[in-house]
């Protein structure tokens, strides 16, 4: 393929040309003339945008001639080079312009101001703060840097220290320096590639973490029947409705906060069912949250009509905090853990889904899969669940009734051949 041919213009023609269009130097270089008597005359670059192949333009400035002052034919040639050398780099020559206009921008002052203007969308209690404290203490080595300058081996630098002990903690981390780094580009401060990028970049020069299991203290399923009488009869002696909220946590095999908060108006009385909001169920396993059904047995039902009274708000809380007399402030973050463990201190809240977990397996002929699902727990890869649209319900609500018969009597009355459960 021959090559484009460079220096079309002479100097003479560059500073008499007046004929309206533009005017090819060659390599992308262009003297651009507009119409009329004192049409301005100006050199412009065109090139492609790598990745997207959209043509760009960037203007270098007014072209000498008619005795104007202005960028001579010589003198913008080398910013075209200059241009040129920029894209063989994999640069962008805007991107390049505005880091340059941006000067000496560091990564901790674009780092406090995009946080400040993101922290509003923050929806957990301590996520800013958690931001703050990694782009604040954990990126001090590269505050003082450049942003424009910032490399792969300064955030290495930052990460790997971490990531054997401390890998979850690292990898947030990390993903708090792309974002930072990633807005910084769009701002035109920064060009290339994210030196915090994860694929084909720091992937592949962190070793492999470890995966540990963390496991929540859990009550022997055996014991679990003794623990929800000693929760009713705290209750009776103490009129309080934390000890209905542990029980309604274990009848139900729920996270904690999903119960805590959960309002009046998610409740069907004549269904039997409680529909937790998909902004409560955002997990690991599902970041992006769905509306959750979880069917009621009979106990659980009679708990909620207990705690709530006919004149309640739909949007009132369910398990009022102590001294929220109006239903307006939830339970404590911390009530039910305390509850628990005035009955039985080797537990915890998620340790009672936990309970309810072995007591399926081992227990009762219901499906692996069903369990996970009352667990609200994905089940299946990606294809799998493309194609699985119900939420098995029926079988849901039929193995609740079966933990709430077992809670209830301190026996396993489930004796359903499998062929009942499908």
């Amino acid at each position: 393929m021959a090559k484009r041919q460079l220096h079309k213009l002479s100097s003479r023609a560059a500073e008499t040309i007046a004929v309206p269009g533009r005017h090819s130097d060659g390599g992308g270089l262009y003297l651009a003339v507009e119409t009329g008597t004192h049409g301005r005359r100006q050199w412009v670059f065109l090139y492609r945008a790598r990745g997207t192949g959209r043509r760009r333009e960037i203007g270098f400035g007014a072209a000498k001639g008619s005795g104007r002052d202005g960028l001579s034919l010589v003198q913008a040639r080398l910013k075209a080079a200059e241009a040129r050398k920029a894209l063989a780099e994999g640069k962008d020559p805007i991107v390049e312009r505005r880091a340059k206009a941006a000067g000496d921008t560091t990564f901790g002052e674009f780092a406090d101001a995009l946080l400040h203007s993101i922290k509003s969308g923050f929806k957990g209690k301590n996520t800013h703060a958690d931001w703050k404290r990694d782009l604040e203490v954990r990126c001090k080595p590269i505050r003082a840097k450049r942003i424009s300058e910032v490399t792969t081996a300064d955030v290495l630098a930052i990460i790997a220290p971490m990531w054997p002990t401390k890998n979850r903690t690292a990898r947030e981390t990390r993903s708090r320096i792309e974002r930072v780094l990633s807005a910084a580009k769009a701002k035109g401060l920064r060009s290339g590639e994210n030196p915090a990028m994860w694929r084909g970049n720091l992937k592949e020069l962190l070793p492999k973490a470890k995966k540990t299991k963390r496991h929540h203290a859990a009550a022997p399923y055996k014991s679990m029947p003794m623990i929800v009488r000693a929760l009713q009869e705290r209750h009776q002696f103490a009129d309080t409705p934390v000890n209905c909220a542990a029980e309604f946590i274990i009848l139900t095999a729920v996270r904690t906060s999903e119960a805590r908060l959960m309002r009046v108006r998610e409740i069907d009385f004549a269904e039997k069912l409680w529909t937790i909001p998909a902004e409560r169920m955002k997990t690991e396993d599902d970041p992006e949250g769905s509306d959750f059904e979880v069917p009621l047995c009979d106990r659980a039902v009679s708990i909620l009509r207990s705690v709530i009274s006919k004149n309640t708000p739909s949007d009132a809380y369910v398990f009022a905090g102590q001294w929220s007399k109006d239903h307006l402030k939830p339970l404590g973050h911390n009530a039910v853990l305390h509850a628990l463990k005035a009955v039985y201190p080797a537990i915890t809240t998620h340790g009672c889904r936990s309970s309810f977990r072995d007591w399926a397996g081992d227990e009762t002929q219901f499906e692996r899969d069903i369990a996970e699902m009352a667990l609200a727990h994905k089940v299946g890869d990606e294809t799998e669940l493309a194609y699985r649209r119900g939420n098995a319900l029926k079988k849901r609500r039929r193995l609740l009734e079966a933990w709430g018969r077992y809670l209830a009597k301190g026996s396993n009355i489930v004796t359903l051949p499998r062929r009942a459960t499908m």
